[in-house]
């Protein structure tokens, strides 16, 4: 028995970032923007984005710098072009979240601090800390290239601030597997801790730093939590 194949995405590039638009055939309820981790590419979330679009929410995904097919290297641009990519898909829908997983968890609470409410809701799977960011960095742990900025931008910023941050316009959702082996559960315990209302955190038994990324179930509780936090008045 033969499968239709899914709607392809439309690729394109905006200012030197790679990236791939789901958009939903009919209406769009809201739009949220995936950044993938450490090493990763945005082709790694495209089943998360095809989840997105059968729900009516517009998607897109794009390669960090140094990541994929986007130019240059990682550094502290990487919150600038998180917003910049936001700006870019706000084209085809009014309210935006960010989604991201790993690195791109670190980042998208980032941005969404920096968004001044303009981000309405974060979306974070697993997210790493700035001194495991840090770590892996000087340890040469990493085999994408960083920009020579990037060490000193991580010393500069907290994520766990970036947290308290968001609150009160922009919803957080943290989630978290408890057998993660990279990043300890306990700090999104820490980060859930220091932010305000909205947020939510669930912690998931059992399996692996990237168990939660593609999780069909936890996919569409990420997408639930958006949905609420854009149609909220």
């Amino acid at each position: 028995m033969k499968h239709p194949l899914p709607a392809r995405p439309e690729i394109g590039t905006h200012d030197g970032l790679a990236y791939a638009l789901f958009l939903p055939v009919e209406e769009t309820k809201a739009g949220v923007v995936i950044l993938h981790g450490a090493g990763s590419a945005k082709e790694s979330h495209f089943d998360f984005a095809r989840t997105a679009r059968e729900r009516g929410v517009a998607a897109l995904a794009y390669d960090a710098r140094g990541h994929g097919r986007s130019d240059g290297a990682l550094g502290a641009g990487a919150i600038e072009d998180a917003l910049a990519m936001c700006d870019l898909l706000r084209r085809h829908a009014a309210g935006i979240a960010l989604r991201g997983s790993s690195m791109g968890g670190f980042c998208a609470i980032l941005a969404g601090a920096a968004s001044d409410g303009a981000v309405e809701a974060v979306a974070a799977i697993c997210p790493a800390s700035e001194e495991m960011l840090l770590r892996g960095l000087r340890a040469g742990r990493f085999d994408f290239p960083s920009a020579p900025d990037a060490e000193s931008w991580l010393e500069s910023v907290s994520v766990r601030d970036a947290a308290a941050a968001l609150s009160p316009r922009t919803a957080l959702l943290l989630m978290h597997a408890r057998g993660d082996e990279q990043v300890p559960y306990t700090h999104s315990e820490e980060l859930y801790a220091a932010a305000g209302e909205p947020k939510r955190l669930l912690l998931v038994p059992g399996g692996h730093h990237r168990s939660l990324q593609h999780d069909v179930e936890i996919q569409n509780e990420s997408l639930r939590f958006i949905e609420r936090a854009l149609a909220a008045p």
